[in-house]
């Protein structure tokens, strides 16, 4: 059990640097938006109708922009868990006086099942409080502060409880006892006994819609058994992944299917923004959106923990999202918005002091307009890997396969931004030719279901030309490795990718090495680092450091159990899962000086990367 106290709201007004940490947050998702709740209860980060909609509780960023807290009057102590196959959090709180326990979940369509679930959600919000010993004294307080913070609606009290007035949002709250209201904040101190119970509700409604009609006080108990077993019913068709690992990666699936945008098919790298790479700086994203990179690779870990079924869905989207864009003339984004926009142009808000004084708070993510190669790569890999899935393909795919594949082609040896979005000039990255090198291979497997769009002659012959450069000019003789970039001797996590992705065997010699140079002259405290600012000399166009990359580091391990290093594998592995918090979530980057997890939580990636690495093992295991 948690014994830290829990921060006053008065602290945290005066000081930033008392922002809880990000491991103390789980995610609720519906499959269409998300929130965070804290161990102590309170929701501190909540958008709707969207992943990517503005907040109407964001207190993880500032803490006057918004949120939603019930916990126990006075000190307590804390637990919490996921329950069991689901995204709804039970959190138990230990007083001196007795215990409660409270539940929060974003609810299902009622009676979904399967893979219905996430299909149309209510847009709601559901928590419940029951005494489960002694009698506890509750505070419940309310601030919705809509666009992120910048409006304070008028909250009128109704006979179920309250609703707001003002800016682009209605909300509708429901309770299960009295509330008063004072100016823009609904709070109430309540008792709850052994055997009682006391439900809420907070549901959304576009302003130029009817009045949202939440679920009533009485039915939320229900309600929230409902989506309990909608999930349940999720997992039990998923639950295909039978190796050692099974509940880590039985976790991270649920995680990566609640960071599917269900309306579309898109996947989010993240539901948060801005949460920052290191303290205090200037690395802080919009993680808001549905990069291919990320999404690809979140399909390719969903086909091994649970089920192909979302695969038709992202393609889907993507064919869609990417439009004209596949092609030579045109250039290939490498995000979209969830529901399929190109435009995600980068801003600052400027009255958020962001999580412990990291600023800018942003919104958007000026990367959308980034040249990165790597993409064709990702896209057609994962086409590829979910063929028998799709079944026969429409012309229209036929002609986007190849169209990814002639840009591939056509595009190669031009310099860009790299995986890693750097904002510095572009390079001829290594990754980006050894994932134009995967599009050219893919495409060339896929050729016989493209019927009159297939070129597999074209293709082999400039993907044996994009392998010849790769050998010759990645290779680094000061390193022994394969560096950054052609003619470098940087180092860069991503040359982890060339057996992942079947360029190299990892016991290649070449590779091995690489894999070694990597693990000692590539890591902080044994984990690995995406790259290293040399000098003082940024690559990516920005000031100051960064923590350790957890895929990266995954990534690691999976490649040293592909080169027969099983123990050091699941060492590396069991240290990664162990810096996930109590929910077994995990977020972009950790800091191996305090083992404190930063960036945009949870992460898809890092989830993503436990998957592979867990399969990677198991099969080694079986090889061996």
């Amino acid at each position: 059990m948690a014994a830290v106290p829990h921060p006053s709201d008065a602290a945290r007004r005066l000081d930033p640097q008392h922002s809880l940490p990000i491991a103390e947050y789980g995610l609720l998702s519906d499959c269409s938006s998300a929130s965070l709740v804290s161990r102590w209860g309170s929701v501190d980060w909540l958008c709707l109708p969207r992943f990517d909609s503005p907040a109407v509780f964001a207190r993880i960023l500032d803490p006057a922009a918004g949120h939603w807290s019930i916990r126990p009057a006075g000190s307590c102590r804390a637990e919490r868990r996921y329950l069991p196959g689901s995204l709804a959090i039970e959190t138990t709180f230990t007083t001196d006086a007795g215990s409660v326990r409270l539940v929060d979940v974003m609810a299902a369509r009622e009676g979904q099942r399967g893979h219905e679930l996430g299909l149309d959600p209510p847009h709601e919000l559901l928590r419940s409080v029951e005494g489960l010993c002694g009698r506890v004294d509750v505070v419940m307080e309310l601030a919705p502060r809509p666009e992120y913070g910048l409006v304070r609606p008028l909250l009128r009290l109704t006979e179920y409880g309250g609703r707001t007035f003002g800016g682009p949002n209605q909300l509708a709250v429901t309770a299960g006892v009295p509330v008063t209201v004072e100016r823009a904040t609904m709070s109430t101190r309540f008792s709850v006994s052994e055997g009682e119970s006391v439900g809420f509700a907070l549901r959304w409604s576009a302003v130029e819609g009817a009045a949202p009609q939440p679920t009533p006080a009485k039915g939320v108990g229900e309600r929230i058994a409902d989506t309990v077993e909608a999930w349940r019913s999720w997992e039990a068709l998923h639950d295909i992944y039978p190796g050692a690992m099974h509940d880590l990666v039985r976790l991270s699936s649920r995680v990566l299917h609640g960071l599917t945008y269900r309306p579309t098919g898109a996947i989010v790298a993240a539901p948060t923004t801005s949460l920052p790479e290191t303290v205090g700086g200037e690395r802080n994203w919009d993680y808001r959106y549905a990069w291919i990179r990320d999404a690809s690779l979140t399909l390719q870990a969903l086909y091994i923990g649970s089920c192909p079924h979302e695969a038709v869905d992202f393609v889907s989207f993507m064919t869609s999202s990417a439009g004209g864009g596949a092609g030579e003339e045109s250039s290939l984004q490498i995000m979209y918005g969830i529901g399929g926009e190109h435009d995600l142009s980068e801003r600052e808000l400027p009255h958020l002091r962001g999580w412990r004084g990291s600023r800018p708070v942003r919104v958007g993510n000026g990367a959308w307009a980034q040249t990165q190669l790597d993409v064709y790569g990702e896209l057609l890999d994962t086409l590829h890997r979910y063929r028998q899935q799709l079944g026969e393909l429409h012309p229209e795919i036929q002609r986007f396969v190849a169209g990814l594949a002639d840009a591939a082609a056509a595009r190669w040896e031009e310099r860009d931004a790299g995986m890693w979005e750097m904002r510095g000039e572009p390079r001829h990255h290594l990754s980006s030719k050894v994932l134009c090198w995967t599009a050219l291979d893919r495409a060339v497997k896929l050729a016989p279901a493209l019927g009159m769009h297939a070129r597999a002659g074209a293709w082999e012959r400039e993907r044996d030309r994009v392998r010849e450069a790769v050998l010759k000019r990645g290779w680094c003789e000061a390193r022994q490795a394969y560096a950054q970039s052609f003619d470098s001797n940087e180092l860069d996590a991503a040359a982890l990718l060339m057996p992942l992705v079947d360029f190299l065997p990892a016991s290649d010699p070449r590779m091995r090495s690489t894999i070694e140079a990597i693990a000692a002259d590539l890591t902080q405290g044994g984990l690995v680092l995406r790259y290293r600012n040399e000098a003082g000399l940024n690559a990516d166009g920005l000031s100051g450091e960064e923590g350790t990359f957890v895929i990266c580091s995954f990534w690691l391990a999976s490649c040293l159990a592909q080169a027969g290093e099983v123990e050091r594998a699941q060492a590396l592995f069991d240290r990664l899962a162990g810096f996930a918090n109590d929910l077994g979530l995990l977020a972009e980057e950790i800091d191996t000086q305090n083992g404190e997890l930063l960036g945009n939580f949870p992460q898809a990636f890092s989830h993503i990367g436990l998957i592979n690495a867990a399969w990677e093992i198991d099969q080694a295991r079986i090889g061996g």
